[in-house]
């Protein structure tokens, strides 16, 4: 990896917040976030990105936009079942954890595809603006995950909640809605009428995303502390789970015709972990899963090395496969 990339990453105004998050939560600063600020802030960049998207969609035709929404339809089946099998196989966790890790591992965290579409764009590589739609599709690996929990537990064992329950909690979902009905509004919108609001939503949006990293910071921070109840087995799922979902992510985004910068985004959420949606719909579903294995994982551990390390790596994997057979 070249090392200028990974200065530029975590020397970055986002990374530089995040750590500073950290620290506050380290020396236990009394900063915090009031929690309808920091629900404004998560509604203003889900809405924001949905925005530009559906403007960038709006410009684009089916025949540039099929092959990417055909990999992201297989890494919604792929991803969490992966995730699934390596956590029963190889981690020896229960069916109940395993389901809550490959909910978690095989949806997307939606501030890691903020920050990779701000790296990819700081390197003159930005990515497409359709991205924002198959983020959002990427959002239904909780359902498969769960599908394939309810599958090898038996439907006894899983709660109250069934498969339309199931179904509509998702699409109900703050990421699907914000992000699905943003794009909805960019694409119907006028260019007048974006043009009225394009300051507010595109100008205002990385000090939006600065400040949100560094209440994640502070988020992670806690988590950490439950890192010895789950152990060295989490860690190494945590990390190396990410990287090979990375690495699949970024060669069906090269195989499907993506950008560098396209390629490398699908990497990244494909490497991400949810820690808002899937965890409520893990809880109702799955009651049995820890929380503190699946949101030390998923927040704690792969959140901030994808922030510190990951973006960088997934990059050079995006570059290489571009070079293999772009």
């Amino acid at each position: 990896m070249p090392a200028d990339i990974l200065v530029n990453n975590l020397l970055s105004p986002i990374v530089l917040a995040f750590v500073l998050g950290v620290l506050a939560q380290l020396v236990r600063s009394e900063l915090e976030f009031p929690e309808p600020v920091l629900r404004l802030i998560s509604i203003f960049l889900l809405l924001s990105i949905g925005l530009q998207g559906g403007r960038e969609l709006a410009h684009t035709t089916w025949a540039e936009v099929s092959r990417a929404i055909g990999v992201t339809f297989l890494l919604v089946l792929l991803l969490p079942a992966h995730a699934y099998l390596v956590a029963r196989r190889l981690g020896g966790f229960d069916r109940h954890n395993a389901t809550g890790l490959a909910a978690l591992y095989g949806s997307v965290s939606s501030v890691t595809f903020l920050a990779a579409l701000s790296f990819a764009k700081a390197l003159g590589t930005p990515a497409e603006g359709f991205m924002t739609g198959l983020v959002a599709l990427m959002e239904w690996g909780i359902i498969i995950a769960l599908l394939i929990g309810r599958y090898t537990t038996g439907r006894a064992e899983m709660g109250q909640s069934d498969f339309r329950d199931l179904f509509l909690s998702t699409l109900r979902s703050r990421g699907i809605v914000l992000l699905g009905g943003g794009m909805a509004m960019g694409m119907l919108t006028t260019d007048t009428g974006y043009a009225q609001i394009q300051p507010f939503f595109e100008g205002l949006f990385r000090g939006f995303l600065v400040l949100f990293l560094l209440e994640m910071g502070m988020t992670a921070a806690r988590q950490l502390r439950e890192f010895a109840r789950v152990g060295w087995v989490m860690l190494a799922f945590a990390i190396l789970v990410p990287l090979v979902h990375g690495a699949i992510g970024t060669l069906l985004g090269t195989l499907a015709g993506l950008s560098l910068g396209g390629a490398f985004v699908l990497g990244a959420v494909a490497a991400s972990a949810s820690y808002i949606d899937a965890p409520a719909a893990v809880r109702a579903s799955f009651p049995k899963a820890n929380p503190s294995i699946y949101l030390t994982g998923s927040l704690g551990l792969t959140f901030p090395f994808n922030l510190l390390l990951g973006l960088p790596i997934y990059y050079e994997m995006a570059k290489l496969w571009q070079a293999w057979l772009g």
